[in-house]
Formats: structure tokens, sequence, C-alpha cells
């Protein structure tokens, strides 16, 4: 819509006009439009919302992935979303190194597969850590062992799997760890062409810091790209109760197995007389016949008992319990 001009600067805009300051016929000429080129190679597939999107998820996997690798490396990690970006498979594929950590993931039930990118610096200082080393990388490079590659497949398998979760407000996932790969020549996926969305990952291992490139194909996405914005994403975030997490938590830890154990005394004697203990043999208790027995959950003695049969095995009568601030 036009500027809507005053009546004031109508006035002065005629008496311009007449006076001959300003001349009708250049008014006529319109300025050429600003035309912005479009590179139909790199076609815009990737909004600006969904990458703010993805950066929301894969924020939420960061933080699952800073603490399960933990578990396995015994070491503090850091991890956090550096970038998102659109580029073509090719830009991708050419700027990886050789060699590299290319997890190809099935990413069920859309359409396609996905790639985890591991700088080869962070394989290293990961094998080092969990074969008992300070988690130092190499001075150069080279080419991953047997042995090492079954390690950093249960890795990638880790991190795979804690995909689940970030993901499940968009979509219920079943991924699954198709093959690793050392060298880029084996993980074309796709066409050069194709367009895909890169989430890089900054990775901190102690002193040792590195990335983690997320490959997102559109063609792979491109069925849930509507539900790709943050709107939908926070909408379909399910508010569950403090009560309600409660009884879960409950019901979880009904669910446990624990140890319990009766003990009908104890005794002190030496290793001499222990080691010569022979069947028939009689160890005094400091408990006698008729005393209660203590009954152990895990280690916390939490009943007292009197030992007795039940049918052709022992058993414990319980007679009292024992309270926390007993």
């Amino acid at each position: 819509m036009g500027e809507v001009l005053s009546q004031n600067e109508i006035d002065n805009l005629l008496q311009a006009l007449s006076s001959g300051d300003l001349d009708a016929e250049e008014m006529k000429e319109s300025p050429d439009k600003q035309v912005k080129n479009y590179d139909f190679k790199r076609p815009t597939k990737f909004s600006k919302e969904h990458l703010r999107t993805l950066e929301i998820i894969f924020e939420h996997y960061g933080r699952l992935l800073s603490t399960n690798l933990p578990v396995y490396l015994r070491k503090n990690v850091q991890i956090n979303v550096a970038s998102s970006e659109t580029v073509t498979f090719s830009e991708f594929a050419n700027a990886l190194s050789n060699p590299v950590i290319l997890g190809l993931i099935n990413f069920h039930p859309l359409h396609g597969n996905i790639i985890i990118e591991l700088q080869a610096s962070l394989g290293y200082a990961m094998l080092d850590r969990m074969l008992g080393g300070l988690g130092q990388p190499l001075e150069k490079n080279r080419d991953f062992s047997e042995i090492e590659l079954s390690i950093l497949d249960k890795i990638m398998v880790l991190c795979m799997s804690l995909l689940r979760e970030p993901w499940k407000n968009v979509v219920d996932l079943e991924p699954f760890m198709e093959r690793i790969e050392t060298n880029p020549q084996f993980a074309q996926i796709m066409g050069p062409n194709e367009m895909i969305a890169i989430v890089t990952m900054n990775i901190k291992i102690g002193d040792v810091e590195g990335f983690m490139n997320v490959c997102l194909p559109f063609f792979t996405l491109e069925s849930i790209m509507d539900k790709l914005n943050t709107k939908y994403w926070f909408s379909t975030m399910q508010e569950t109760s403090g009560e309600d997490f409660q009884e879960h938590i409950e019901a979880m830890i009904k669910r446990v197995d624990i140890p319990v154990k009766a003990v009908l005394g104890k005794s002190v004697i030496s290793v001499m007389d222990f080691a010569s203990l022979q069947i028939g043999d009689i160890i005094r208790l400091d408990t006698k016949v008729d005393d209660e027995l203590e009954i152990y959950a895990g280690n916390i003695k939490k009943f007292t008992a009197l030992p007795g049969v039940s049918k052709e095995s022992y058993a414990a009568r319980v007679t009292s319990v024992i309270r926390e601030e007993e």
C-alpha cells in the first residue's frame, strides 16, 4: 500500500509542479525494482523457524548426552549446540576428513537416513578413556582397528538411542544403526545437490574439545516439516502434575527387587580356626536360641523376627518393624 500524503504535502507538490521545480515525466518513470537472485541448485527448504526448532530439539539431546556419556567415559562431558545451517549434501561430504566416524542411522518410521558425524579426535579420546587412559587424542590420525570400531559402535548406538526422547513431541522414532563408516566415500546416502540441515554440537571431554555434526536430509523430514515449528513443539509438551509424577515413581520403585536376609547371629574366630573347620563343628554365636532375629532389607535393619519352618523351607515370622527414627 502506497504512502498517504497529507493535504499540506499535496499542496506543496502541486505548487512545485506548477512552478517547474518538478518534471511530471520524470515522476512517471518508476525506479527499477530490486530483484533477488534465486539459486535453483540451493532451494530454501528449511526456514529459520525450522532451524530454530531443530536447535531446541538438539539442545535437549545434548543434555541427555552430557548425562549418559560420563557413565561410560568416567569423565565430565559438556555439550552445547553451536550452530545450525542449510547446505547441500555435497558441501557436507566434501568438508569431511578421512578418517572420520559416521553413524548411518535409519530414522524409522520416517523415510531415509540421517548421519551423525563425530570428529576423529573425539573418537580417539573416547577410546583412550574407555580403555583406561587419560582421554587424550592421537597426535596423528590413523585408521581405526576392528576392536576400536567395535567399541565406537557401542558409543554410537548409545547416541542413537538417546534421539527418541527429544523427538517424541514431533514423531515417535524407532531409529536403528545401519552401519558405521570411517571413509566418507561410502556414506553417499543421497544426491549431491539434495538439501540438508546440519546441527553442529560442541563436545568437551575433559580438556579435549571437538564437534559432532548431525546431518538431517530434507526428504527424510519432509513429512513432518509442518510440525517443526516452536508453536507446535511447545503445544505438544505434556504437563505432568507433581502427584502423577510421584505416583509414577512409587509404581517404579515397587517393582524393584531388593535382597532380604535374616541374621542368626555373629561370631569372631581366628583365621586358623576358620581354616580348620570341618563338617559337624559348632560355632558359638552371640545370640540365644529364643532371641529374635534381625531382618535386613539391603543393608538396612528393618524388622525383627522369630525363626521357624514353612512347609519344607526355613522361614522367619516378623514380630516388629524398625522405623527410621529408631
